[in-house]
């Protein structure tokens, strides 16, 4: 039984085996680790990873591939919902309300765990999937909110998305993801895809990265006012910081810093974004946003 791949869904099946012998291979999660598959549709990734992660957990909103993995894979522990959803602290926890309720909220899911008996000293999740190219930054903006509960995720986007996620303060490519990943998490490109490796073919090429949260610590400055700075420093990308901070700056009764003041935001480093932030200050406050 095969699955009808659905534009509205941006689904482009994985058919390439040495692809997903690669990605299945770079998820490296250790023994007992819970392993969460994103977007599973036909099931490329998921008979290879079930044999090595037997808890393995799958999050799919198609229904005709929910029907196909309950079939093909019994034992196959199959969450129906939007990822964007998904309760990330549940999850870990291995609570029935993992896989959906209150993403985008690490309070709240951390609220709902402890509510139900969670047991968030279990090791942090392993994710890996094929990610739909039209809801790719909300799901690598989820990924970053809940990285408190995944210590790894091995993703394939689109190759312009990966080209951003890595990209050096400097270069044309250079911008919010950029900077996010560089601080909250080690990003680092695996390999690329050709687009002959999908059912139907896209009209782009593909990349898989490496995301790992576990090993990157985290700048002490509220998320919110880095993310204000990166918003409004990228809003008007061809300005000079002291215009498009400017209006930050006002609110915080500085002046943008004179070493900033002449610079547009690709030539900052991620670590200048978080001085920044300091500088310009603001309650702390989440989730993360592009």
């Amino acid at each position: 039984m095969s699955v009808r791949p659905k534009k509205r869904l941006g689904q482009h099946f994985l058919t390439d085996p040495n692809t997903i012998r690669k990605i299945v291979d770079a998820v490296d999660a250790p023994p007992g680790a819970q392993v969460v598959e994103i977007g599973p549709g036909e099931g490329a990734l998921t008979g290879d990873l079930l044999r090595r992660y037997p808890d393995l957990i799958a999050l799919e909103v198609d229904e005709e591939a929910i029907t196909h993995l309950r079939t093909a894979y019994p034992r196959l522990d199959v969450r129906a919902g939007d990822v964007l959803d998904t309760n990330w602290g549940a999850l870990r926890a291995g609570t029935a309300e993992g896989g959906a309720g209150t993403g985008q909220n690490v309070d709240r899911d951390r609220q709902a765990a402890e509510a139900s008996g969670a047991d968030e000293s279990k090791a942090a999740l392993h994710v890996v999937g094929n990610l739909p190219y039209y809801i790719t930054s909300p799901i690598l903006f989820a990924l970053l909110d809940a990285r408190e509960h995944v210590a790894r995720a091995v993703v394939m986007v689109q190759k312009e998305v990966a080209d951003r996620i890595v990209a050096p303060h400097g270069s044309k490519t250079y911008g919010t993801l950029s900077v996010y990943f560089a601080l909250y998490a080690d990003a680092r490109p695996l390999f690329d895809v050709s687009r002959h490796c999908f059912r139907p073919r896209p009209n782009v090429e593909s990349a898989v990265v490496a995301l790992d949260f576990a090993s990157a610590e985290a700048p002490d400055v509220p998320f919110a006012a880095l993310q204000r700075t990166v918003r409004a420093a990228f809003g008007q990308r061809r300005k000079m910081l002291r215009n498009s901070l400017g209006p930050l700056a006002d609110g915080a009764g500085v002046e943008v810093p004179e070493w900033a003041a002449t610079l547009r935001p690709e030539a900052v480093s991620p670590s200048d974004f978080v001085r920044l932030a300091r500088h310009l200050g603001g309650p702390a406050a989440r989730p993360p946003g592009p």
